[in-house]
């Protein structure tokens, strides 16, 4: 099941896409909830796409993807955890400026998101910043409250899954020596055009994950070459730390980013970034 954040008019509403291809508010189900956090809290995901399933559709208002403004699917309620150089070909593309090759253990940051821009939002393109950079990667929604799990409980608690662009700043990500700043701006952290429930992908270590900037292939990778895989990496972020439901996990990024282009290829202002991942979407934003 794919569910959509929407602007209807003036109001935001969350929405299922059915079988024939169109989005419907789950409030024609009854359910009146505000936004994604309170769904995933209150919301049995096994009745939800029962319910989904059963709905006629004769009567009921529907929307059309290309008609209505897309919203980010879920607002992060903490920073979102996010896996750094978590594939070979992205550490060895950055040798330059930071050495991951010989590294032993996963690498974990946060990224500050005051709010999440929506696929067809803009990047902000600050006059401070000149090193603008793309980054697409697989966003993991936890869906339950979890602290000390095991590998069964880990896949369990996964609600879905989304594409993320991790913008990154990369002059203020290495003079500041840490990357919170560089890559926690507003508007740095696109989240869309959905969220997939985990029931509809079977193995999420099997995706195919790409980025064009203006309509040319910069990342063509698959979530199979992750270092760190999504369960792998839940478990070992739950050993003494609460994850609780909503919480949004952003897993790495393959090679093909400016940083790791000879000379840099960064971005400008009127350039459209598309990063899509295989049966979740494409999420298109435009740098102002």
């Amino acid at each position: 099941m794919k569910l959509y954040m929407i602007k209807d008019k003036t109001a935001e509403a969350l929405c299922f896409e059915h079988a024939d291809g169109k989005l419907y508010k789950l409030s024609e189900l009854g359910l009146d909830y505000s936004d994604m956090n309170e769904l995933i809290e209150k919301t049995d995901l096994t009745h939800l796409k029962a319910a989904t399933e059963r709905f006629e559709t004769a009567n009921a208002a529907s929307f059309s993807l290309s008609d209505v403004k897309l919203l980010s699917p879920i607002q992060p309620k903490r920073d979102v955890i996010c896996l750094g150089v978590n594939y070979k070909e992205h550490i060895d593309e950055t040798t330059h400026v930071e050495d991951f090759q010989h590294k032993e253990a996963a690498v974990y940051f946060s990224k500050r998101v005051s709010h999440a821009s929506g696929s067809g939002d803009m990047i902000p393109n600050y006059d401070f910043v000149d090193s603008l950079d793309y980054e697409a990667e697989l966003g993991v929604i936890i869906g339950r409250t979890v602290k000390n799990c095991s590998l069964e409980e880990a896949q369990s608690a996964i609600f879905g899954y989304t594409v993320i662009n991790d913008v990154s700043a990369r002059d203020l990500q290495f003079k500041h020596k840490q990357w919170f700043r560089g890559k926690s701006l507003d508007g740095y952290t696109p989240i869309g055009p959905c969220i997939v429930t985990a029931d509809e992908i079977n193995d999420v270590q099997s995706l195919s994950i790409t980025c064009k900037v203006n309509g040319e292939l910069r990342q063509n990778s698959n979530t199979s070459l992750m270092i760190q895989p999504v369960v792998d990496a839940i478990v070992e972020l739950s050993q003494g730390l609460t994850l609780e439901a909503g919480t949004v996990i952003a897993t790495g990024t393959p090679g093909g980013v400016a940083l790791g282009m000879k000379p840099p290829v960064y971005l400008k202002s009127g350039d459209a970034v598309e990063c899509e991942i295989e049966r979740i979407g494409r999420l298109v934003n435009t740098v102002g």
